[in-house]
Protein backbone atom coordinates (compact mmCIF):
# COMPACT_ATOMS: atom_id res chain seq x y z
CA UNK A 1 0.00 0.00 0.00
CA UNK A 2 1.29 3.29 -0.87
CA UNK A 3 0.40 5.71 2.17
CA UNK A 4 0.90 9.69 2.11
CA UNK A 5 2.12 11.00 5.66
CA UNK A 6 1.79 14.92 6.47
CA UNK A 7 3.38 15.96 9.65
CA UNK A 8 6.84 14.85 11.12
CA UNK A 9 7.03 16.24 14.40
CA UNK A 10 7.53 13.80 17.52
CA UNK A 11 4.65 11.59 16.68
CA UNK A 12 4.39 11.97 12.45
CA UNK A 13 8.15 11.04 12.69
CA UNK A 14 8.00 7.71 14.97
CA UNK A 15 4.27 6.52 12.78
CA UNK A 16 5.54 7.06 9.29
CA UNK A 17 8.82 5.37 10.20
CA UNK A 18 7.08 2.49 11.53
CA UNK A 19 5.21 1.98 8.13
CA UNK A 20 8.49 2.26 5.90
CA UNK A 21 9.68 -0.45 8.28
CA UNK A 22 6.32 -2.69 7.75
CA UNK A 23 6.48 -2.46 3.97
CA UNK A 24 4.48 0.32 3.09
CA UNK A 25 5.52 2.97 0.46
CA UNK A 26 5.36 6.19 1.93
CA UNK A 27 5.46 9.79 0.57
CA UNK A 28 6.00 12.51 3.48
CA UNK A 29 5.46 16.12 3.43
CA UNK A 30 6.64 18.36 6.18
CA UNK A 31 6.36 22.25 6.56
CA UNK A 32 9.49 22.50 7.55
CA UNK A 33 11.34 20.08 5.17
CA UNK A 34 14.60 19.25 6.68
CA UNK A 35 12.79 17.34 8.67
CA UNK A 36 11.73 14.69 5.96
CA UNK A 37 15.60 13.54 5.25
CA UNK A 38 15.90 11.10 7.72
CA UNK A 39 12.49 9.41 6.32
CA UNK A 40 14.49 9.38 3.37
CA UNK A 41 17.46 7.44 4.34
CA UNK A 42 14.92 4.58 5.25
CA UNK A 43 12.86 4.65 2.05
CA UNK A 44 10.25 7.13 1.42
CA UNK A 45 9.91 9.98 -0.88
CA UNK A 46 9.26 13.83 -0.62
CA UNK A 47 6.22 15.74 -1.46
CA UNK A 48 6.71 19.36 -2.58
CA UNK A 49 3.48 20.24 -0.73
CA UNK A 50 0.42 18.44 0.47
CA UNK A 51 -1.72 18.52 -2.76
CA UNK A 52 1.29 17.15 -4.06
CA UNK A 53 1.03 14.09 -1.40
CA UNK A 54 -2.65 13.42 -1.76
CA UNK A 55 -2.40 13.00 -6.00
CA UNK A 56 0.25 10.65 -5.51
CA UNK A 57 -1.71 8.65 -2.87
CA UNK A 58 -4.38 6.71 -2.54
CA UNK A 59 -4.79 7.16 1.27
CA UNK A 60 -3.07 10.02 3.34
CA UNK A 61 -2.29 10.49 6.96
CA UNK A 62 -2.07 13.67 8.82
CA UNK A 63 -0.43 13.72 12.19
CA UNK A 64 -0.24 17.37 12.94
CA UNK A 65 0.28 19.75 16.00
CA UNK A 66 -3.31 21.54 16.35
CA UNK A 67 -6.25 22.44 15.08
CA UNK A 68 -5.00 25.03 13.26
CA UNK A 69 -2.47 23.61 11.45
CA UNK A 70 -4.77 20.49 10.54
CA UNK A 71 -7.12 23.09 9.22
CA UNK A 72 -4.38 24.93 7.43
CA UNK A 73 -2.60 21.55 5.38
CA UNK A 74 -6.25 21.17 4.25
CA UNK A 75 -7.48 24.12 2.92
CA UNK A 76 -4.36 26.75 2.24
CA UNK A 77 -3.40 27.07 -1.06
CA UNK A 78 -1.60 23.60 -2.35
CA UNK A 79 -3.35 21.78 0.57
CA UNK A 80 -5.38 18.59 0.68
CA UNK A 81 -8.53 19.55 -1.22
CA UNK A 82 -6.53 20.72 -4.35
CA UNK A 83 -6.66 16.59 -5.15
CA UNK A 84 -8.48 14.67 -2.76
CA UNK A 85 -11.46 13.13 -4.84
CA UNK A 86 -13.11 10.19 -5.86
CA UNK A 87 -11.17 6.84 -4.63
CA UNK A 88 -9.03 8.85 -2.12
CA UNK A 89 -8.99 8.89 1.92
CA UNK A 90 -7.81 11.32 4.31
CA UNK A 91 -6.97 10.18 7.89
CA UNK A 92 -6.73 13.14 10.61
CA UNK A 93 -4.49 11.53 13.15
CA UNK A 94 -3.72 15.02 15.00
CA UNK A 95 -5.96 16.05 18.22
CA UNK A 96 -8.10 18.75 17.79
CA UNK A 97 -11.87 19.58 18.59
CA UNK A 98 -15.09 17.93 17.08
CA UNK A 99 -16.01 21.06 15.17
CA UNK A 100 -12.39 21.03 13.45
CA UNK A 101 -12.72 17.29 12.24
CA UNK A 102 -16.67 17.93 11.30
CA UNK A 103 -15.57 20.86 8.72
CA UNK A 104 -12.82 18.88 7.20
CA UNK A 105 -15.10 15.84 6.79
CA UNK A 106 -17.53 18.20 5.03
CA UNK A 107 -14.82 19.69 2.46
CA UNK A 108 -12.92 16.35 1.71
CA UNK A 109 -16.78 14.53 1.28
CA UNK A 110 -17.64 17.65 -1.07
CA UNK A 111 -14.87 16.67 -2.96
CA UNK A 112 -15.69 13.37 -3.70
CA UNK A 113 -13.24 12.29 -0.89
CA UNK A 114 -13.69 9.86 2.23
CA UNK A 115 -12.83 11.09 5.67
CA UNK A 116 -11.72 9.46 8.88
CA UNK A 117 -10.15 10.78 12.14
CA UNK A 118 -7.90 8.97 13.79
CA UNK A 119 -6.48 10.49 16.91
CA UNK A 120 -4.04 8.44 19.05
CA UNK A 121 -3.73 7.66 22.83
CA UNK A 122 0.01 7.20 23.45
CA UNK A 123 2.80 9.40 23.00
CA UNK A 124 6.41 8.50 21.78
CA UNK A 125 7.90 5.53 22.71
CA UNK A 126 4.20 4.19 22.15
CA UNK A 127 4.50 5.44 18.73
CA UNK A 128 8.06 4.08 18.11
CA UNK A 129 6.93 0.62 19.02
CA UNK A 130 3.75 0.58 17.16
CA UNK A 131 1.53 0.58 20.32
CA UNK A 132 -0.66 3.64 20.23
CA UNK A 133 -4.46 3.06 20.77
CA UNK A 134 -6.49 4.52 17.61
CA UNK A 135 -9.62 5.97 18.31
CA UNK A 136 -11.54 6.63 14.57
CA UNK A 137 -14.60 7.76 13.84
CA UNK A 138 -16.28 8.77 10.43
CA UNK A 139 -16.40 6.50 6.99
CA UNK A 140 -16.18 2.94 8.04
CA UNK A 141 -15.33 1.39 4.56
CA UNK A 142 -12.18 4.21 4.63
CA UNK A 143 -11.69 2.24 8.78
CA UNK A 144 -11.54 -0.85 7.45
CA UNK A 145 -9.59 -0.22 4.87
CA UNK A 146 -6.72 1.29 6.84
CA UNK A 147 -7.09 -1.38 9.54
CA UNK A 148 -3.68 -2.87 8.32
CA UNK A 149 -2.17 0.18 8.48
CA UNK A 150 -3.74 1.32 12.10
CA UNK A 151 -2.28 -2.50 13.23
CA UNK A 152 1.12 -1.27 12.42
CA UNK A 153 0.98 2.20 14.44
CA UNK A 154 -1.41 0.64 17.11
CA UNK A 155 -2.01 -2.25 19.48
CA UNK A 156 -5.43 -1.50 19.00
CA UNK A 157 -8.41 0.61 17.17
CA UNK A 158 -12.00 1.51 18.29
CA UNK A 159 -14.12 2.79 15.30
CA UNK A 160 -16.25 5.28 17.38
CA UNK A 161 -19.08 5.67 14.67
CA UNK A 162 -19.84 9.45 13.53
CA UNK A 163 -17.66 12.38 12.95
CA UNK A 164 -16.61 14.33 16.14
CA UNK A 165 -16.71 11.03 18.25
CA UNK A 166 -12.51 10.23 18.25
CA UNK A 167 -11.92 13.36 18.71
CA UNK A 168 -14.02 13.57 21.77
CA UNK A 169 -12.68 10.21 22.98
CA UNK A 170 -9.47 11.70 22.77
CA UNK A 171 -9.87 14.69 24.76
CA UNK A 172 -11.64 12.89 27.51
CA UNK A 173 -8.57 11.02 27.68
CA UNK A 174 -5.89 13.69 27.74
CA UNK A 175 -8.22 15.42 30.40
CA UNK A 176 -7.62 12.90 32.97
CA UNK A 177 -3.93 12.65 31.86
CA UNK A 178 -3.30 15.92 32.70
CA UNK A 179 -5.38 15.95 35.61
CA UNK A 180 -3.39 12.97 36.92
CA UNK A 181 0.00 14.34 36.09
CA UNK A 182 -0.77 17.09 38.37
CA UNK A 183 -2.17 15.21 41.11
CA UNK A 184 1.36 13.16 41.07
CA UNK A 185 3.35 16.42 40.73
CA UNK A 186 1.28 17.12 44.14
CA UNK A 187 1.74 13.77 46.18
CA UNK A 188 5.65 14.04 44.82
CA UNK A 189 5.93 17.24 46.38
CA UNK A 190 3.91 16.77 49.52
CA UNK A 191 5.60 13.50 50.20
CA UNK A 192 9.14 15.46 49.96
CA UNK A 193 8.11 18.11 52.02
CA UNK A 194 6.60 16.19 54.47
CA UNK A 195 9.99 14.00 54.87
CA UNK A 196 9.32 11.31 53.03
CA UNK A 197 11.01 10.06 49.77
CA UNK A 198 9.64 10.83 46.23
CA UNK A 199 11.31 7.23 45.32
CA UNK A 200 9.51 5.11 47.79
CA UNK A 201 5.91 7.07 46.89
CA UNK A 202 6.26 6.22 43.50
CA UNK A 203 7.52 1.78 44.71
CA UNK A 204 4.30 2.36 46.62
CA UNK A 205 1.65 3.72 44.30
CA UNK A 206 3.22 0.98 41.85
CA UNK A 207 2.34 -2.45 43.88
CA UNK A 208 -1.13 -0.52 44.80
CA UNK A 209 -4.77 -0.14 42.90
CA UNK A 210 -3.92 3.29 41.55
CA UNK A 211 -0.23 1.43 39.72
CA UNK A 212 -0.31 2.82 36.06
CA UNK A 213 2.18 3.38 33.25
CA UNK A 214 2.30 6.60 33.44
CA UNK A 215 3.39 6.96 36.72
CA UNK A 216 6.00 4.23 36.38
CA UNK A 217 7.39 5.69 33.55
CA UNK A 218 7.20 9.55 34.20
CA UNK A 219 8.06 9.56 38.48
CA UNK A 220 11.60 8.74 38.13
CA UNK A 221 12.37 10.90 35.71
CA UNK A 222 10.22 13.87 37.23
CA UNK A 223 12.68 13.31 40.40
CA UNK A 224 15.68 13.74 38.07
CA UNK A 225 14.07 16.75 36.71
CA UNK A 226 14.78 15.10 33.42
CA UNK A 227 11.50 16.48 30.94
CA UNK A 228 12.69 15.39 27.41
CA UNK A 229 9.62 15.53 25.77
CA UNK A 230 7.70 12.63 24.53
CA UNK A 231 4.49 14.66 24.69
CA UNK A 232 5.45 18.55 24.92
CA UNK A 233 3.37 20.57 27.62
CA UNK A 234 2.34 22.93 25.04
CA UNK A 235 0.20 20.28 23.39
CA UNK A 236 -1.10 18.84 26.82
CA UNK A 237 -2.73 22.54 28.30
CA UNK A 238 -4.25 22.57 24.43
CA UNK A 239 -6.12 19.40 24.93
CA UNK A 240 -7.06 20.26 28.44
CA UNK A 241 -8.42 23.72 26.75
CA UNK A 242 -10.18 21.89 24.04
CA UNK A 243 -11.62 19.63 26.84
CA UNK A 244 -12.95 22.46 28.98
CA UNK A 245 -14.26 23.57 26.47
CA UNK A 246 -16.33 20.70 25.21
CA UNK A 247 -17.43 20.43 29.47
CA UNK A 248 -18.54 23.55 29.02
CA UNK A 249 -20.69 22.91 26.02
CA UNK A 250 -22.14 19.82 27.25
CA UNK A 251 -22.43 22.34 30.82
CA UNK A 252 -20.52 19.71 32.93
CA UNK A 253 -18.76 20.91 35.64
CA UNK A 254 -15.35 20.07 35.65
CA UNK A 255 -12.86 22.12 38.70
CA UNK A 256 -10.19 19.47 39.03
CA UNK A 257 -9.47 19.56 35.26
CA UNK A 258 -9.56 23.28 34.87
CA UNK A 259 -7.35 23.71 38.24
CA UNK A 260 -4.90 21.24 36.06
CA UNK A 261 -5.41 23.57 33.13
CA UNK A 262 -4.13 26.90 35.09
CA UNK A 263 -1.16 24.85 35.93
CA UNK A 264 0.11 23.57 32.59
CA UNK A 265 -0.89 27.29 31.94
CA UNK A 266 1.88 28.76 34.33
CA UNK A 267 4.38 26.13 32.97
CA UNK A 268 3.82 27.71 29.52
CA UNK A 269 4.24 30.99 30.60
CA UNK A 270 7.85 29.82 32.54
CA UNK A 271 8.83 28.90 29.38
CA UNK A 272 8.17 24.95 29.66
CA UNK A 273 5.68 24.69 26.88
CA UNK A 274 8.16 22.58 24.63
CA UNK A 275 9.61 20.35 27.85
CA UNK A 276 7.50 17.06 28.82
CA UNK A 277 3.83 17.47 29.96
CA UNK A 278 5.25 15.99 33.05
CA UNK A 279 7.49 19.27 33.69
CA UNK A 280 4.18 20.67 35.15
CA UNK A 281 5.87 19.26 38.12
CA UNK A 282 8.11 22.11 38.31
CA UNK A 283 5.20 24.48 38.95
CA UNK A 284 3.59 22.29 41.40
CA UNK A 285 7.29 22.85 43.21
CA UNK A 286 7.54 25.83 43.07
CA UNK A 287 4.18 26.71 44.50
CA UNK A 288 4.97 24.83 47.48
CA UNK A 289 2.90 22.02 46.31
CA UNK A 290 -0.28 24.16 45.76
CA UNK A 291 -0.25 23.71 42.60
CA UNK A 292 -0.72 27.43 41.94
CA UNK A 293 1.98 30.28 41.49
Amino acid sequence: MEVGFLGLGIMGKAMATNLLRHGYRVTVWNRTIAKCQELVALGATVGETPAAVVAKCRYTIAMLSDPSAALSVVFDKDGVLEQIGDGKGYIDMSTVDAATSSKISEAVKQKGGAFIEAPVSGSKKPAEDGQLVILAAGDKTLYDEMVPAFDVLGKNSFFLGEIGNGAKMKLVVNMIMGSMMNSLSEGLCLADKSGLSPQTLLDVLDLGAIANPMFKLKGPAMLQGSYSPAFPLKHQQKDMRLALALGDENAVSMPVSAAANEAFKKARSLGLGDLDFSAVYEVVKGAGGSGQA
